[in-house]
Formats: structure tokens, sequence, C-alpha cells
């Protein structure tokens, strides 16, 4: 599910598992099977620049978490899901 005001430029900050703040640019989020997933696309290595991450996007208390899907089904059945949408997508503008 998209919010789009949400999504202006939205900057988050994560802390990998060495403790070193990655930065990301919110490009999306997606609702799939009552959960919610965030596209992300990193900030701070030039290397990366193209490749967007996938992370589960949970709440806690007041607090959005970025969590790492650690499972490959879960996380290849959400790959699976947003590419159908990007074809769906493309085949309405066609």
């Amino acid at each position: 599910m998209t919010r789009p005001e949400e999504l202006d430029e939205q900057l988050i900050e994560t802390i990998d598992e060495d403790g070193n703040v990655i930065n990301f640019e919110l490009l999306d989020i997606i609702e799939y099977e009552g959960k919610e997933y965030g596209l992300l696309l990193p900030k701070d290595d030039q290397e990366d620049e193209n490749e967007v991450v996938l992370m589960r996007l949970s709440k806690e208390g007041e607090e959005y978490i970025f969590e790492v899907i650690e499972d490959d089904n879960e996380f290849n059945t959400v790959v699976e899901y947003i590419d159908s949408l990007e074809e769906d997508e493309d085949s309405e503008q066609s």
C-alpha cells in the first residue's frame, strides 16, 4: 500500500549487525498477506546505488521498525508479488 504523502524523500536510518549506520531512501511500502514491506534505496554506498533493498516493516509501540527478512521463502514470495504488481502496471500503461 503506497502512501505518497509519507514517501516524499523520506530517509530511513538503520544499523547493521556490525553497528554501522546505513541511510536509505524509502521508495515504497507494499502490503502483502497482512504484512507491510519497505522498498529501500541505499543512499551512502555509491556502488550499490541502484540496488533496492526489501525489508519487513513492523510496529513496536509508536515506532516503525525495518527488519531483515531471514526466511528465504517469505522473501522470494514477496519479490514475486512485487514483480507481478510491476507487470500489471506495465500492461495497464500499454
